[in-house]
């Protein structure tokens, strides 16, 4: 009789104990114009899907170009609105990427991004050089501010965070799944990501692959690395691009400087960091800069590992990696 009841001690004890053990939970959909992906462990397995939909809803609500009722699209007009948390967030770290590459990334680029048709507008009409020199007139995120709530810019002035807004979304819903005290989670938002913990299941650090630049749209993997309690961020050209008569790709990426479609070998650049917002923005701005000038600025920058994809002068492709970027 005792010997029964211990066994049935131990099979109760079993059962709770796999009861309480993390379960992988996966919900993903469509936002900001891709698709997202949310792993993470949780002993009750509860689904989030609906806070993330919220949280999703406020952060278009703020920051979204594409919603005409959105708080950035009322700035843009110029309607009095007072900012609100996330875009004063983002605001900042925008600001401070600015200023780090010296304007290189400029939010404030949006009405050239339309014009050449690569943002939320669909422009019909060619884009000459008169039509770059007045544009340009609205661009310098150094005379927008913001003073107790309230957007200080030029009338003409057209703020764009489609460069930042994704990595930041990353972050809240990452800093939400802690706040519920889960501590293994991937976060993926068209490709920008946090991680946090491991893959449970597999015992590793989450697995991502960094695509090769395919120009026919097929995907491969230039590499695969694990990462854990960090943020990446990549900005590619191979998607978003134009070649002219003589077959010289320019960039989605605007340059700040003249007002044109980036000309670049650099195809695509990762970087790792501790926010994806702010991993976001300096793959932005990396895209834009060419090799030296990264090289010369991650020298600087040590914090941010950094992995690019090149094509060398002979048109092969190339990579380079800075500040340790896993191999």
């Amino acid at each position: 009789m005792l010997q029964r009841l211990s066994s049935i001690l131990l099979l109760l004890l079993v059962f709770i104990s796999c009861k309480n053990e993390p379960e992988l939970v996966k919900i993903k959909g469509p936002i900001f114009g891709t698709a997202y992906q949310i792993q993470y462990y949780d002993v009750g397995s509860k689904s989030y899907q609906k806070e993330f939909d919220s949280i999703f809803e406020v952060l278009n609500q703020s920051m979204s170009n594409y919603i005409p009722s959105s708080n950035i699209s009322k700035i843009n007009r110029n309607e009095s609105v007072n900012t609100d948390p996330h875009f004063d967030t983002v605001f900042k770290a925008a600001k401070k990427i600015y200023r780090e590459t010296e304007g290189v990334f400029d939010p404030t680029i949006g009405k050239l991004v339309n014009a050449w048709n690569f943002g939320s507008e669909n422009n019909k009409s060619a884009v000459d050089s008169i039509k770059v020199d007045s544009l340009m007139k609205s661009v310098g995120f150094n005379r927008v501010g913001v003073v107790n709530g309230v957007i200080m810019k030029r009338t003409n002035t057209f703020i764009d965070f489609n460069a930042i807004a994704k990595g930041y979304g990353v972050d809240v819903i990452a800093d939400f799944l802690e706040s519920k005290g889960i501590t293994n989670y991937l976060v993926d938002i068209g490709g920008e990501l946090r991680a946090k913990g491991i893959n449970l299941n597999k015992q590793k650090e989450w697995a991502i692959g960094i695509e090769n630049p395919n120009f026919d749209g097929s995907q491969s993997y230039s590499k695969v690395i694990g990462i854990t309690d960090k943020a990446m961020a990549t900005s590619g050209t191979y998607r978003k691009f134009k070649v002219d008569n003589n077959g010289n790709k320019y960039a989605h990426i605007i340059n700040t400087k003249t007002g044109y479609p980036t000309r670049t070998r650099i195809l695509s650049a990762s970087v790792i960091t501790d926010k994806c917002m702010m991993a976001d923005g300096y793959a932005t701005a990396f895209q834009a800069m060419g090799i030296k000038k990264v090289d010369y600025f991650l020298a600087k920058h040590p914090e941010l590992q950094v992995y690019l994809i090149f094509e060398n002068e002979k048109g092969e492709l190339e990579t380079k990696s800075f500040n340790g970027f896993p191999e």
